[in-house]
């Protein structure tokens, strides 16, 4: 997966579609993520000692990698995600990292 945690995305399909937000978690097995603001959904809680009342909480649910885009640190604008071979001068070990389609800056 190209997103990762801590990465501001947009997102571009679905209820939330032209929100912004940051990446909170990231489930590569599912091609998941959860973004915070995004696809709110109501938990019903059972009454507890912290919270005798009970209680209905709005809570992140997770959506498709698919339906969101990399925001461009530099730009702020919405940008594909390619990968780009970094070779260690000192150890001469090639490493990748993700860089910007649109402007070719490295992310990380």
């Amino acid at each position: 997966m190209k997103i990762k945690k801590n990465d501001m995305v947009l997102v571009i399909a679905g209820n939330g579609r032209g929100r912004k937000g940051k990446v909170l978690r990231v489930f590569p097995e599912k091609q998941r993520i959860i973004v915070e603001g995004v696809n709110l959904v109501s938990r019903h809680r059972r009454p507890s000692q912290m919270n005798p009342q009970g209680a209905i909480t709005r809570q992140e649910a997770p959506i498709h990698v698919s339906n969101v885009m990399l925001l461009d640190p530099k730009t702020n604008e919405p940008t594909r995600v390619g990968k780009a071979p970094i070779t260690d001068e000192k150890t001469g070990k090639r490493r990748y990292v993700r860089r910007s389609v649109s402007t070719g800056e490295t992310i990380d």
